[in-house]
């Protein structure tokens, strides 16, 4: 009993050493990027925006195929500025602080100065090119080059080629013009034609711009960069690009270079490196033409079926927390305290939501569960214990509502529900001979939704393997953190009844059709005895003992110690977890990943016996040197949790900060980027990419999801801010993030 004792005595005093080693990371404000969209009108060609500029009073000037539109900077509809007559193809557009705001067109070029708008005469129409410069306004197309000075055009015998795509000045009475043939510098003196593969990365230039003396000429195949008259560097798809169709480049005022292409817009920092804005998260379309910046440094851009504004604000992860929750408890949870996705009747319009069922809503809400555990152990803040109790009566509420002795619900409706996922339907002989072909461990489950005993509640059956985890998760931080000690008992009494009924139907998770349901099987005689269940043998294995340890730690009630040991030293189930982190290829989901993140943390709570306990330990760590490359704050966390140990959390704060605020399931799509590649793993089943996209350019998260996808999202639903919300109050109660700055 001493040995036992100085065991224990010895570990805890090991693991506050451990926890004292962390570094808190002070939450510094960062700039938050987010993303407004505009739909300029319903005529054609009202939306094919291909030139943008900001005016002085930061009104936003756009040409698009119809004409030219302005949109006053306190307003967000867009006003035609030429007379019916005037309106047709437009092609650029630019602010000059001197002499306003000039337009180039199918019939010539406008100009808008002191309230007034006419026309200049003195070019051949169209103008498909606007360029400032010191000594006056360049207007360019393809019948020449004119130069507006002293009141009018005078045109100037530059011997270029007609496809001008754009131009700028070289700030020294010359000019820069990029052309399908190459690119052109123009001057009194001489002009210079570049478009050899030493000079440029191809001769198709479509937009240019200066970067503190270098020049930057992008076009087909990447940015081409040119210092003392050679060029010293390209950026292609190697370097982020994420397709060889470049259309524009500019420079911001904070010395960013952005890169507008066909699949989106790249921002390069000056310290080397950058970030992809694309899908509709980000734009209208991922075709950018041109892109403006207003006084405060936000990117105007222009697409080929609207405007995009990608706006910054400064904020700290608490006050991203702050937004986060709020949108949590506007639009995530519903009664009895769901938390969990919603619908959006129009897909992207958040203000035509409407709450929704999932099949995992017992997982999610468990996961809300923890985090506002996690929320009231870092702050003691009562608010997060009455959320947290109830969650967990919702959760309680799911195994009452069966009538069962300890069965519970994936979710529950409210009975006058008249729109539900997987309703109840019939097989017929056929279609159940198909399934069974494809899976001969198919359940046909047929009436899938129960109305409860008093008629307030339509509960649903088949609840799967992923929900029990989920569940005791939640349960085991609810009952480690917040809970006192008449909510721990009923705690211990809800479990009771849970683990009884699965040792009762020897460790199948047996429905109100008695059958066990299609994932619910923990029992040796499928995991151990039949070769269909291979698949699920080691972390199902894992799982059941995660289970039992679970609730003789917080019972003390020998009678789980003992399955637990007869599953060990008769069934072998120790043992069977040694391929946990080395499962088979065909059988290798993301989702189990999470799975085994949600049980490490009780399993290393509650074991005191030293040869079990290092099997845990050892299994933790190696899943976790595993999933690093996931860069999961969660995966991170829980680690941190339950082993104690230091960690570096630059990946965490980073996911922290990129995650968009825009919570909506944007479709993304990488499968047209060059600079990734298509891949098999880490799923063999899964189209992946090689690169883990940042949380900026993926769909909406949820943990269990695969984070490499290559193809998902559903604009028609939003998710709850959950995933975020979780790891930051884990990330506040280990002290990895400090708010006290």
């Amino acid at each position: 009993m001493k040995q036992f004792i100085f065991i224990c005595f010895s570990h805890l005093i090991c693991l506050s050493v451990q926890a004292q080693q962390q570094t808190p990371v002070p939450d510094t404000a960062f700039w938050q990027e987010y993303h407004q969209g505009f739909i300029v009108g319903n005529n054609e060609g009202d939306n094919d925006i291909r030139s943008i500029a900001v005016d002085e009073s930061s009104n936003i000037w756009i040409a698009t195929a119809s004409g030219i539109f302005i949109k006053d900077k306190n307003k967000d509809a867009w006003s035609p500025v030429l007379e019916k007559g005037s309106r047709g193809p437009a092609y650029a557009v630019i602010a000059d602080a001197a002499s306003g705001v000039w337009m180039g067109t199918w019939d010539g070029v406008y100009q808008f100065q002191d309230n007034k708008l006419q026309k200049i005469e003195g070019v051949e129409a169209p103008v498909s090119a606007l360029c400032k410069s010191k000594e006056g306004i360049y207007a360019l197309g393809p019948k020449g080059v004119w130069l507006y000075n002293n009141h009018h055009f005078q045109k100037k015998n530059y011997p270029i080629a007609r496809s001008v795509q754009n131009a700028i000045s070289d700030e020294n009475g010359g000019l820069w013009i990029a052309t399908k043939v190459g690119l052109f510098h123009c001057s009194e003196k001489n002009t210079t034609l570049y478009q050899d593969t030493t000079q440029l990365i191809s001769a198709y230039v479509e937009d240019v711009a200066l970067n503190n003396g270098q020049l930057w000429a992008a076009g087909l195949g990447g940015v081409s960069i040119r210092a003392n008259n050679k060029m010293i560097k390209s950026l292609t798809s190697k370097d982020g690009l994420p397709t060889i169709y470049l259309n524009c480049i500019q420079k911001a005022p904070d010395g960013t270079m952005w890169v507008g292409t066909e699949q989106g817009v790249v921002k390069y920092n000056e310290d080397g490196s950058h970030s992809l804005f694309f899908s509709r998260r980000w734009l209208m379309d991922d075709n950018a033409r041109d892109i403006s910046f207003d006084a405060e440094g936000n990117a105007w851009i222009a697409t080929a079926n609207g405007v995009s504004a990608i706006k910054k604000a400064r904020m700290t992860l608490a006050d991203k927390e702050a937004f986060f929750y709020e949108v949590l408890i506007k639009r995530h949870i519903r009664d009895p305290w769901i938390a969990g996705q919603c619908h959006l009747r129009i897909a992207g319009d958040t203000t035509t939501w409407a709450p929704e069922d999932d099949d995992n809503d017992g997982e999610y809400t468990s996961n809300y569960l923890a985090m506002e555990s996690f929320r009231y152990a870092a702050t003691k803040d009562e608010d997060a214990h009455a959320k947290a109790l109830r969650a967990f009566n919702f959760l309680k509420l799911l195994q009452e509502v069966t009538g069962t002795d300890g069965f519970f619900a994936r979710t529950i409706v409210p009975s006058d529900w008249t729109t539900v996922h997987d309703g109840n339907r019939n097989y017929t002989e056929k279609q159940l001979a198909e399934e069974l072909v494809k899976d001969p461990r198919f359940k046909p489950v047929e009436k899938r939704w129960h109305k409860s005993a008093d008629g307030k509640w339509l509960w649903k059956d088949d609840t799967s393997s992923d929900e029990m985890c989920g569940h005791l998760m939640g349960y085991f931080f609810f009952y480690e953190l917040v809970a006192d000690d008449t909510e721990k008992e009923m705690i211990r009494k809800h479990l009771r009844k849970i683990m009884d009924y699965l040792i009762a139907n020897n460790y199948n998770f047996i429905d109100v059709d008695r059958s066990h349901t299609h994932w619910g099987v923990w029992s040796p005689d499928q995991l151990n005895r039949d070769p269909e269940w291979a698949s699920e043998k080691s972390i199902n294995s894992f799982e059941l003992l995660a289970f039992l340890k679970f609730t003789y730690g917080i019972t003390h009630d020998q009678k789980y110690q003992n399955e637990y040991l007869r599953l060990i030293n008769k069934e072998g189930y120790l043992k069977n977890i040694a391929s946990l982190n080395h499962t088979n290829p065909a059988w290798y989901i993301f989702f189990d990943e999470t799975l085994n993140c949600y049980l490490f943390p009780i399993l290393l709570q509650y074991e005191t016996d030293p040869a079990i306990r290092r099997v845990y330990e050892q299994s933790m760590d190696e899943w976790y040197i595993i999933n690093k490359k996931a860069e999961c704050p969660l995966f991170d966390f829980m680690y941190a949790y339950a082993r104690h140990k230091k960690i570096n959390p630059e990946n965490d704060i980073r996911f922290l900060r990129d995650t968009p605020l825009d919570l909506i399931d944007w479709h993304i799509d990488h499968r047209q980027r060059e600079d990734v590649k298509l891949v098999r793993v880490p799923t063999m089943e899964d189209i992946q990419v090689d690169k883990l996209p940042p949380a900026s350019i993926r769909s909406t998260v949820r943990w269990d999801k695969n984070p490499w996808l290559a193809e998902s999202g559903d604009p028609h639903i939003e998710r709850e801010p959950v995933f975020w919300l979780l790891p930051y109050w884990m990330g506040r109660y280990l002290e990895i993030i400090n708010t006290k700055n």
